[in-house]
């Protein structure tokens, strides 16, 4: 029996049903429910009543599941035992200039030392199902069988800028790859872009220097400190964000301590609803 499949046997005792185990493992319920039926034909017994309502574990597999209840503490061991000598592993992750300045800026050290962050350039063409990286936060979910997805948030977009600061704009110029927000200034507000940065970073400091406003996620707009939402959200502009990984690596005990991490930063971060909503 796959030492992985007894793992998500786990959530499914811990959860109470398939539907819930899915949501804590982001594995999609129909990868879950074959991976159930294929640990149940390697074990040769009816760990699963089946009905109405769903999967329940059956005697057996409630016996099963406290047979492997040391499993998640055992994979902890193990982790540490290899990163012993070698040290914390680098968990790769992609993700947008703003969704990554978040994380860099709230992670915290893992207190096992079994992973450490190492962001990769989130315009690059990575792979996740050929684990070009580890960890991807994305606008769309994924489409791939190899790929697992959860969505995290809704993200909003609007305009920041000095209180009462005149009705012009700092964006990226419209010679390189724009992101969806950056374009709507271009294409809304061509006559009123007062000056352009090639990097994101420096667009938000000359808003903030009072150089003009500026189009901001909310999640980012509302903890920065001298800009004020002056118009928004812009519709057209919000979309959901998916946390993506593959199936089988997410479950190496270091890519999923930093698969909870993250998702514990983003969740917090929706749960901080911008000023209005």
């Amino acid at each position: 029996m796959s030492l992985d499949d007894l793992a998500l046997l786990l959530l499914v005792a811990e959860g109470g049903s398939l539907t819930e185990a899915a949501k804590a493992s982001g594995v999609p319920l129909p990868t879950l429910s074959r991976r159930m039926g294929k640990l149940e034909t390697a074990s040769g017994k009816v760990l699963f009543l089946r009905g109405r309502a769903g999967y329940a574990l059956s005697d057996e597999g409630r016996a099963l599941a406290r047979e492997v209840a040391d499993l998640a503490a055992i994979r902890r061991k193990v982790s540490r035992w290899q990163t012993a000598e070698t040290g914390p592993r680098r968990v790769r992750i992609t993700a947008g200039f703003w969704t990554s300045r978040l994380l860099a800026n709230t992670l915290k050290p893992d207190p096992d030392k079994g992973w450490l962050p190492e962001f990769v350039p989130s315009n690059a063409p990575l792979d996740l199902a050929r684990r070009e990286a580890d960890i991807g936060i994305r606008n769309k979910p994924a489409d791939h069988p190899w790929l697992a997805r959860q969505r995290i948030r809704r993200i909003d977009y609007a305009v920041y800028g000095q209180p009462g600061s005149a009705e012009q704009y700092v964006t990226l110029p419209d010679d390189v790859p724009l992101p969806p927000s950056q374009r709507w200034v271009h294409q809304h507000h061509a006559t009123r872009i007062a000056t352009t940065a090639r990097d994101t970073r420096l667009c938000l400091d000359l808003a903030l220097s009072g150089f003009g406003r500026i189009v901001l996620p909310t999640f980012v707009g509302r903890t920065e400190r001298g800009l004020t939402q002056l118009e928004g959200p812009i519709d057209g502009l919000s979309h959901d964000e998916w946390l993506v990984s593959h199936n089988e690596a997410r479950n190496d005990p270091p890519i999923r301590a930093a698969l909870d991490a993250v998702n514990s930063v983003l969740d917090r971060s929706a749960a901080l609803r911008p000023r209005g909503h």
